[in-house]
């Protein structure tokens, strides 16, 4: 259960309806399964040791004999093995029936939850043969407790359990399970199938998750059930957090496993502060114990968890980006009046994005395009197709368009500062960033204008920025959107056609430069990819340490997952070590940041979701870094 994660599965078993000890054999053998891939939590359906449309049959001492023969035959097969499995048992207390989830573990029965909310209606008639959970927690003669406000625990895994109609219900059982400490709650259900029943229960499962901030293990009865009134279809479902992990369905017998991240869990709980978590005194703690293991990872990390994997879903996220950043672009205009727009426009792809967004501003505003004044501003490392390809780009948008040429400008301050044209170091470099955002602040005052920004969301987080140079403008419009998207919004844009197409493809194949070393027989000298690193694992390594605060550890072991096959490990090492180092030590620039609008889940502004000294130490990380090598 390294770095948090623990192997989970939900098993639909072949049945014969009344049944128990063909049934039980079926489990048994999916036990045996999920034992063979590391599971440490089984989650069978709703009364699986007899099945769930037994109906009056539940009232036969025959079934329930055989069902107590059936739940002690599965007990012991049990034992010698750590896995927590429940199973769905129909328990019999004080001459009334519950329906009930056995929670098991290495030949003992730990505890009975009971179903809270019994339905009956429409096809369902659970009260006609069950009781509802008692009130209070009690502990029966085999030493088991029953109730419903049972949480097992095992360090820092937390399992509670809830039964089918408890999901479905205003306030779930669940709810207080998650508020009392459990960070995986399992539900063992019957949900039988019926034409739009499929989305809206996947939706239920995954939004729940995320309304509890946990991780969801569903089994669903199989299609061996009775089909005298109802279908089954064995749907199950993992999600963890308002994400579906796996789904299983349509199957005589399944088993649907992945693995839950428990520390996810608990970041992202830490960072609320409105989901509280306490001890319940309600509530019974059961102490287990699982084995110290590895869990080997098999669910899906995505190589850019800023970017959504579907075309469609990409589409849609990259036009509400934008109409959002539009928006707040708006907004600052009206308030401040601004007469014109001011964008150095260098023929990359941030300043891209930025001057596609000050179009749809102004085109909300019923304004003239004109009143955007792009600015292209070559200098010692500007290409012939990037200057180019920006002079094109603001012609097909009609927006105006200036060429401010600060060679001279910046060989002038070399010579006030005594810096060397020859002498290619920092200096260099930033004495031309500093000049074009002179420029640019020079002309919006002369124009009655608003210069806005074009630094991303990554440059932030590497400080790969100019201070007081392009790290600076009179508002952000890409400061919350890493490079990775920003690359698939310009690339949405480009996908519709229209004015630009063309131009913004050639954009799109541009390597990424700040261009600030001299060009080499006209090509760009300066890739920035091959100076910092590639910009999709920079992207990935400030998503998780930023969004969860996950250590460099985990951060490498999901790095090693999500692109095996793409990097190797030494070189995924080489860019973790020098994004930490950059990071750590670039905090002063974000410091003081412009306003900026935030449109996703990670930002830097100083003044809502990210504070950090500028002189924090990075050693912690960086060791934890040194041990992995």
């Amino acid at each position: 259960m390294k770095d948090g994660f623990l192997k989970v599965a939900a098993a639909s078993p072949e049945l014969k309806v009344a049944d128990p000890l063909f049934n039980v054999g079926r489990m048994m053998e999916l036990f045996d399964l999920a034992k063979g891939y590391g599971v440490k939590v089984l989650v069978f359906p709703e009364l699986s040791i007899t099945g769930y449309t037994c109906q009056d049959l539940f009232f036969s001492d025959s079934l329930v004999e055989k069902a107590h023969q059936a739940l002690s035959a599965y007990a012991g097969h049990s034992a010698g093995c750590d896995m927590l499995s429940f199973v769905g048992y129909p328990l019999v207390h004080n001459g009334k029936l519950y329906n009930t989830a056995v929670a098991v573990q290495n030949g003992r029965i730990l505890s009975y939850t009971a179903k809270t909310f019994l339905p009956s209606y429409a096809e369902f008639q659970e009260n006609r043969w069950f009781s509802p959970s008692l009130e209070k927690n009690i502990v029966l003669d085999d030493g088991a407790v029953f109730g419903n406000r049972i949480i097992h625990r095992a360090g820092r895994f937390s399992v509670a359990a809830e039964i089918c109609e408890d999901l479905w219900v205003p306030v779930s059982p669940s709810v207080s399970h998650a508020a009392a400490g459990a960070q995986i709650i399992v539900n063992l259900s019957a949900s039988d199938e019926v034409v739009g029943k499929d989305d809206y229960r996947r939706n239920l499962v995954v939004m729940h998750s995320a309304k509890t901030v946990s991780a969801y293990v569903y089994a669903d009865a199989s299609e061996c059930e009775s089909t005298s009134d109802m279908v089954f279809a064995g749907v199950n479902l993992i999600a963890e957090n308002g994400t579906l992990l796996e789904e299983g369905s349509y199957a005589l017998e399944s088993l649907t496993v992945s693995e839950v991240d428990v520390g996810r869990i608990d970041a992202e709980r830490k960072r609320l502060t409105t989901f509280t978590v306490r001890e319940n005194p309600e509530y019974t703690y059961i102490d287990i114990a699982f084995d110290e293991v590895e869990t080997v990872l098999t669910r899906r990390i995505a190589m850019l968890p800023f970017v959504p994997s579907s075309n469609e879903e990409r589409h849609v996220r990259c036009e509400k980006i934008l109409s959002l950043q539009a928006i707040g672009l708006k907004r600052r205009v009206l308030h401040t009046k601004a007469r014109t727009l001011v964008v150095g426009l260098s023929g990359g792809l941030d300043s891209t994005l930025a001057l596609l967004v000050c179009v749809r501003a102004m085109g909300m505003m019923g304004r003239s395009r004109k009143d955007i004044l792009a600015i292209t501003m070559p200098c010692f490392g500007t290409t012939k197709r990037t200057k180019g390809n920006a002079e094109k780009l603001a012609s097909a948008l009609g927006v105006s368009f200036r060429t401010i040429d600060i060679k001279r400008s910046v060989l002038s301050h070399f010579r006030d500062i005594g810096q060397d044209p020859e002498d290619l170091s920092v200096t260099y470099e930033n004495a031309q960033a500093r000049e074009r955002t002179q420029v640019l602040m020079d002309v919006a005052n002369s124009t009655g204008g608003l210069v806005v920004g074009t630094g991303d969301l990554s440059e932030l987080a590497l400080g790969w920025a100019t201070y007081n140079g392009d790290h600076m403008s009179m508002y952000a419009v890409n400061a919350s959107i890493p490079k990775t998207l920003v690359r698939h919004i310009v690339g949405h844009v480009a996908s519709l056609g229209g004015p630009g197409a063309k131009v913004l493809h050639d954009i799109l194949d541009t390597p990424v430069s700040p261009e600030l070393l001299p060009a080499k027989d006209g090509v760009i000298s300066q890739v920035t990819e091959d100076i910092v690193g590639p910009y999709e694992l920079h992207d990935f390594f400030m998503y998780y340490l930023v969004r969860y605060g996950f250590g460099a550890g985990k951060i490498f072991r999901l790095s090693l997952r999500a692109f095996d096959g793409v990097y190797d490990r030494s070189t995924i090492l080489k860019w973790l070590g020098t994004f930490l180092r950059r990071f750590f030590s670039q905090q002063f620039k974000r410091n003081c940041l412009p306003d900026g609008p935030k449109v996703g889940s990670v930002t830097f502004s100083p003044r809502s979701d990210w504070r950090m000294p500028s002189d924090a130490s990075p050693q912690a990380w960086l060791d934890e870094l040194e041990e992995l090598r």
